[in-house]
């Protein structure tokens, strides 16, 4: 009986959920998909590969993650969390296969994730390796509880595999899908760092910590105290130039100025929409 369970949400994933089922087979692993009730092929292409799913109402990834984790119908003590445009390469499907240890006294395992952008793996600008920890123990592991940028939280020991034992990451298949999905995360991500009060139990930023700990400390004692707007600049010349994003060619291009430089222009542009919005309230209510 397997003791890992790979979980993997879907809406509407028609032209991605095949390729990341096919990723996944020979893995010694069972399969739960948890659809945010799709109206497209997913669920037809689902049910033609007799993997096990339920659907249940989306309100964020964090939330959706953890509920999923929670309701498990598999008896598994290890999880394996993914996105319909996420892939396993086969160096993770066969490292999962020969080399993990579900007895072992490591909680968490972090693997670097490969961006795949108009067909092109995106290597430079500080994109790889760039590691995410999505395998560990269910009874000591969550998604923390944010509405946009989530991490998966452990406690307990972690364990960083090597390079090359990865999963793949498809960000989008249009523009268009890009723009208007980012637009939608902007919006949540303005909310999230105008907010008083942080959630609670999130990663821990940590200038000495593992990869996902120091890229935490970096956006919030670095990137977030910088002024507004410039910060979007600052991030950009650094990605794509200190950390050679030109390397990757026309589609880096676009990649790094859409996500590294428009992306947080949008977030300060909606952060700058906000303040006034709750400035102008303010001031018709003492009116």
């Amino acid at each position: 009986m397997s003791q890992l369970t790979v979980i993997v949400l879907t809406f509407n994933e028609e032209n991605n959920i095949e390729d990341c089922l096919d990723s996944l087979q020979g893995i010694q692993a069972n399969l739960f998909v948890v659809d945010s009730f799709s109206n497209d092929r997913t669920l037809e292409i689902l049910k033609e590969r007799e993997v096990t799913f339920v659907q249940h109402p989306f309100e964020n990834y964090a939330r959706q993650r953890n509920w999923a984790q929670q309701n498990v119908p598999f008896d598994t003590e290890w999880v394996l969390h993914l996105d319909a445009g996420e892939r396993c390469t086969p160096e993770l499907v066969n490292w999962i296969n020969t080399k993990f240890d579900a007895n072992s006294t490591t909680d968490g395992y972090m693997f670097s994730r490969r961006t795949f952008f108009l067909n092109q793996w995106i290597k430079w600008g500080g994109h790889y390796p760039n590691f995410h920890l999505r395998l560990y123990r269910k009874s000591k592991g969550r998604c923390e509880d944010k509405a946009y940028d989530q991490h998966f939280v452990v406690e307990g020991r972690k364990e960083q595999l090597p390079k090359g034992i990865d999963m793949i990451d498809v960000v989008t298949d249009t523009i268009y899908n890009f723009t208007v999905a980012h637009a939608r995360w902007a919006e949540k991500e303005a909310e999230e760092q105008l907010s008083v009060q942080r959630d609670h139990g999130e990663v821990e930023a940590k200038v000495g910590g593992n990869a996902i700990e120091r890229q935490r400390w970096l956006k919030s004692n670095l990137f977030e105290r910088l002024p507004l707007f410039w910060r979007g600049f600052f991030y950009f010349i650094y990605r794509y130039f200190i950390r050679l994003g030109f390397l990757d060619g026309k589609a880096g291009l676009v990649f790094h100025f859409l996500q590294g430089f428009w992306f947080r222009f949008l977030i300060d542009s909606v952060i700058v929409e906000k303040q006034l919005m709750n400035h102008k309230g303010t001031k018709e209510h003492k009116v």
